[in-house]
């Protein structure tokens, strides 16, 4: 854009970018997530479980009267200690449905002790016949730390920690309307971490280095659909993850002089810096908000209404047929069916269908179905969740069942 002044060109310029600042502005409303009720009958039984505990036939073998929380210790890891069904943790621990999603905190440190009672069993941080908790004495640090970093966390860290914040699933039109890289330092196709790369925004909605806008993305490619394997429905589209990006500058425009005494005012783009990169980056990637990093502390229990799910997909890999323990899949369900994180979950493998060979007519029968194992919710979307491989007895794959645990 030439202009014949340089009074005209800080004109334009101004306008310029009380245009950005106005469409910067323009926000989408946030959806509210739907809530579910708990029936009368549920709210009962909660509160009869939190006031007597579970049958001590529940208990593990080796149940300990007493344990000294370590760290490293997990609430799953403890729950597996003493029962033999882990998801009845919020009844051995005195829980109602609304202490699940917000559990009471255990510590490093602390001793737990178990009180059988009349045949019921409850564990808790008070010795049996004290009214008053042992306080529990923390080891001198050079550095702050609060208490909900130092509360145990559900599943093992290293195991679910970059799953919190990588996956996103999002509607069609999310990456089509995010912000895009077009180019980067030194005309290079592909870059890492500590590159600067340039982006654009779209849709009247351009980066902007201001107040109240994010300056922290996350770099995704390619959106992949979702599919429920029933179906065939598209639940979400999964973006494959690839770094991190901080905003140095915002678009804008920048002035220049044309050789001839006059001012020019051209657009030019963003400016991120690439950080933490898994994958090479290149031009077309699309960049997201990055989500606040949540804490993991919620509780393992079982689902209070009837889940019948399936593994839409074994995460991170398309060429993989089956998961293994530790591994994350995706199913078809998710907050919108009341699914959230500490949900645990039965699998269920398919039993295959195979020709009989000592049949004459060689029949096609299909196999039993199997119980193999466990899972745990994790990280949920509005049709879709990602859960954690805990216990199985063998591969899982796209299409088996994930249930109420028994």
């Amino acid at each position: 854009m030439h202009q014949p002044s340089k009074h005209k060109a800080a004109g334009a310029y101004a306008r310029a970018l009380c245009l950005l600042a106005a469409l910067a502005a323009t926000g989408a409303a946030t959806a509210q997530q739907p809530s579910y009720p708990v029936t009368a009958a549920q709210r009962a039984t909660a509160q009869q479980t939190a006031q007597n505990g579970i049958p001590v036939a529940e208990l593990a073998a080796n149940a300990p009267e007493t344990y000294v929380v370590k760290r490293g210790d997990t609430l799953w890891g403890i729950a597996g200690m003493y029962l033999q069904r882990p998801w009845r943790w919020p009844e051995l621990w005195g829980m109602n449905l609304q202490a699940v999603a917000n559990p009471h905190r255990i510590y490093p440190g602390q001793t737990l002790y178990l009180d059988r009672q009349g045949g019921y069993a409850r564990l808790s941080t008070t010795r049996p016949g004290s009214t008053e908790p042992e306080t529990v004495r923390l080891s001198p640090r050079t550095r702050t730390e609060s208490l909900a970093d130092l509360a145990l966390p559900t599943l093992k860290p290293h195991l679910i920690e970059p799953f919190l914040v990588e996956p996103i699933v999002v509607d069609d039109g999310t990456f089509a309307h995010a912000p895009r890289i077009v180019a980067t330092t030194d005309e290079r196709v592909l870059m890492a971490s500590g590159d600067r790369a340039y982006v654009r925004g779209e849709s009247g909605k351009p980066l902007l280095r201001e107040p109240g806008e994010p300056r922290r993305f996350q770099v995704y490619r390619d959106a992949v659909a979702l599919k429920d394997p029933l179906t065939g429905d598209i639940l979400g589209y999964e973006g494959q993850y690839l770094g991190k990006a901080e905003l140095i500058k915002g678009e804008g425009l920048e002035e220049s002089s044309d050789g001839r005494g006059h001012t020019v005012a051209e657009y030019v783009p963003a400016t991120v810096m690439l950080t933490n990169t898994k994958e090479d980056v290149r031009a077309g990637d699309r960049l997201l908000p990055a989500p606040e990093r949540t804490f993991s502390s919620y509780v393992p229990h079982a689902p209070e209404m009837e889940v019948d799910a399936r593994v839409v997909s074994i995460y991170g890999s398309t060429k993989v047929r089956y998961a293994a323990q530790n591994q994350v899949v995706t199913i078809n369900k998710g907050i919108a069916d009341g699914i959230e994180p500490g949900h645990v979950l039965q699998i269920v493998t398919q039993g295959d269908r195979i020709l009989d060979q000592t049949d004459p007519d060689r029949a096609t029968i299909k196999l039993p179905s199997e119980r193999n194992g466990l899972a745990m919710v994790f990280r949920t979307f509005d049709r879709v969740s990602y859960v954690l491989l805990l216990q199985l007895g063998s591969g899982v794959r796209v299409g088996d069942r994930l249930i109420n645990p028994n």
